[in-house]
């Protein structure tokens, strides 16, 4: 059971990159953090709990948290990074490329948005921090689908903020820049420069950048800031 006074900090998509920096970090920083990914973790990390799911899995959603419910008694923080990404002219994107990125940037975030909130209502406080990307804003080409399902994902933070700002609870979003991770190698690297060069600051971004922004949106004195996006880079 977790301490009274001991954060409980949940993050999807956690078995690697910004995933996987987030569980260090708020370890390091005293919490007590649940993890969940596709695969299966074999590391025993102390102050660490592993779940193997998909986040578009409804069942396995609501069994998740109610595990957390019934081992912790509480949730003070959602991370919601779990994403996946594809590139493409949209003439040539297929009906399967787009359910498999609604599903999980979409449905994913909300099944978590939904049943954490359930959780965090008890208590009268609760943080979500939800992911976009600066492919919203810049409006990439070759980028549609993707760029479109983080745009839901920013629609959907500023309606579930106004929903849940009742219950104690924000909803903030970030919006990361090229980041060394799976997802960006994944780009071709014209388009990972096209996207460096239309930023103010003209760098790549890396994870602590991205935990300095939650970092804000976590801390007590940020619940009166909610239904907000934050852009790196300057986009």
């Amino acid at each position: 059971m977790a301490l009274n006074d001991q954060p409980v900090t949940l993050i999807t998509g956690a078995s690697r990159g910004i995933g996987r920096f987030l569980v260090d970090h708020y370890i390091r920083s005293g919490h007590q953090v649940i993890g969940c990914s596709r695969n299966a973790s074999s590391e025993s990390i102390p102050g660490y709990e592993h779940f193997c799911l998909d986040v578009a899995d409804e069942n396995a959603v609501k069994n998740m948290m109610m595990a957390v419910r019934q081992k912790y008694g509480r949730l003070d923080h959602l991370i919601n990074n779990a994403g996946i990404a594809s590139t493409g002219h949209s003439l040539l994107t297929s009906a399967e490329t787009i359910m498999r990125l609604y599903k999980t940037n979409v449905i994913g975030t909300f099944l978590f948005c939904r049943e954490a909130a359930k959780l965090m209502k008890k208590r009268q406080f609760g943080r979500i921090i939800n992911f976009s990307t600066v492919a919203v804003p810049l409006r990439l080409a070759g980028e549609s689908v993707y760029a479109s399902s983080k745009a839901a994902v920013v629609n959907l933070t500023e309606i579930l903020a106004r929903e849940f700002a009742p219950m104690g609870i924000t909803v903030n979003a970030v919006g990361p820049t090229p980041i060394e991770t799976d997802l960006i190698r994944a780009m071709p690297p014209d388009k990972v420069k096209e996207v460096i060069e239309r930023q103010v600051v003209r760098r790549p971004g890396n994870f602590a950048d991205v935990a300095n922004v939650i970092d804000f949106y976590l801390r007590p004195e940020s619940d009166f800031i909610t239904g907000q996006v934050l852009y790196l880079g300057g986009c």
